[in-house]
Formats: C-alpha cells, structure tokens, sequence
C-alpha cells in the first residue's frame, strides 16, 4: 500500500539552512518544517507519525517503530540529502519504504 506524507516542501524550503542559518549544519528547522503536519492514519488503520529529538527521528507506523539519525559525514553537505537518507532509515527500520518522487514523499508499507 502505498501514501503520501502531508508535507509541503515549499514551506520546508524556506526554512534551509543557505536561507536560514539554523547552526547545525544539518538542517534540522527544514525536518522540523517537513515533518510538522505528518500525522495521518492509513486506509487500513495504523497511525503514522515523525518526531525528532536532537538528531534521531522516529517514525511510528502503527504499534512499529522505527529511527534514523542524521548524519553529514555521509550524506552531507547537502542538507536535502541528509534529512532524506534520515527519513529513510526511519521508514525502513519500521517495516516501510520512503519514496521520492518529485515534490512528494510517499510511504510504501
């Protein structure tokens, strides 16, 4: 099955770290932006949610869990790159596959 994440890049993109400095070198204001409006339930009832603390993001999907960090040494500089390859990670370890495609990001579970 597959969903798409509620998420708008536009907004996220605004927040970058070339147009707003966040310090870490990693883009955390950009996942903070991305991952704010993901909470969504699936056609077939499991829940579907992101948080982040510090530079590990958790994905639930359902009663699984899954978790991702965010790392520069191998996906950086580029902070799309490394929150990607984090939200990844976090999909893969709770039974998911994140795609990209275009402007959207879509959970294949």
């Amino acid at each position: 099955m597959r969903a798409t994440l509620p998420v708008d890049l536009g907004k996220a993109e605004s927040v970058l770290p070339d147009r707003k400095p966040d310090g870490s070198g990693v883009g955390i204001n950009y996942l903070d932006a991305l991952l704010k409006p993901v909470k969504l339930t699936l056609d077939d009832g499991r829940k579907v949610s992101f948080k982040r603390k510090g530079l590990k993001v958790t994905m639930t999907l359902g009663d699984r869990t899954g978790s991702g960090l965010l790392r520069r040494r191998e996906y950086g500089p580029d902070p799309v790159a490394i929150v990607r390859a984090a939200l990844a990670e976090a999909a893969r370890n709770a039974g998911a596959e994140l795609v990209v495609e275009g402007d959207a990001l879509h959970l294949d579970c």
